[in-house]
């Protein structure tokens, strides 16, 4: 059954595309519900994400029981081993640190290579269910003025350019897809949060911060153990900084300080009372 299935791979279950069909996905994205639906609506065979350290609620994985409702076999390779938003990098050294029932089926295990679980699931069955309801990739707006604006994004790629000058609160790790500069943040915010995705080898869930003092833009990361992945109200109401950029810093961002008091302290800065 696996003669001529491939082993596909995308930066994030969101750029996957109609290609991945009859095949195997690894993801770069964190294994939430909203990552486990784009993926499995292609009509794969199974798909490996990254545990992003777990984090709060186990947020970070709980796509693999999603999956597990329509049969679809499911894994997460552990952030420690490789790097997210990176699936190639996934791939060639990643380590599974979970896998749902139909992939424990499958003969996939705890602590093998994502490339030999990968390669397990090339000999399950296509699933072409219809993928369950998912509540995820929501826009909120939490106060529209006085400027600054402050928005929740449940992921970074649904900024819009309307969204230049907003604080943005996203559920997204700060990641660099395949660890190369990109284009998600293209709007110029005034401030942008995520979550540190348990930050991962090479700290590869935090490379975006850097990047974004080269604009000039706060950029700061929430703790995935303090809020949940995914989740940007979670984030703002919930979490706590694990790690700010030297813009950050400069406004008072630090380490341990509650992202809701956080953006409190940059409307004051900003002449904006809460």
């Amino acid at each position: 059954m696996s003669a001529g299935v491939r082993i596909c791979t995308a930066s994030s279950s969101a750029t996957a595309t109609s290609d991945c069909h009859g095949q195997v996905l690894v993801s770069g994205s964190y294994g939430g519900e909203y990552n486990a639906f784009h993926a499995g609506k292609w009509g794969i065979r199974g798909v490996i994400l990254n545990d992003a350290g777990v984090g709060k609620n186990g947020a970070g994985i709980r796509g693999l029981a999603y999956l597990d409702r329509v049969g679809l076999a499911a894994a997460a390779a552990d952030a420690r081993t490789c790097h997210i938003g990176d699936a190639e990098h996934m791939l060639a050294h990643g380590i599974i640190s979970y896998v749902n029932h139909a992939a424990r089926a499958a003969g996939c295990r705890v602590g093998e290579a994502v490339r030999t679980c990968a390669g397990r699931l090339r000999a399950v069955s296509i699933v072409n269910a219809p993928m369950p309801e998912v509540h995820g990739g929501k826009r909120v707006l939490i106060r529209a003025s006085p400027s600054p604006a402050i928005v929740c994004l449940d992921a970074a790629p649904l900024l819009e350019e309307a969204d230049a000058g907003a604080i943005v609160v996203t559920g997204s790790h700060a990641a660099l897809f395949r660890g190369k500069p990109d284009g998600v943040v293209k709007p110029q915010v005034r401030a942008i949060f995520f979550s540190d995705a348990g930050v991962g080898l090479d700290q590869a869930g935090i490379a975006r911060l850097p990047t974004l003092d080269e604009r000039g833009i706060v950029a700061a990361c929430a703790s995935a153990d303090s809020a949940e992945i995914g989740d940007a109200q979670s984030i703002y109401r919930e979490g706590v900084l694990s790690h700010v950029n030297v813009t950050a810093a400069r406004l008072g961002g630090r380490a341990g300080l509650r992202v809701g008091d956080f953006v409190a302290s940059l409307c004051n800065t900003w002449g904006v009372n809460t």
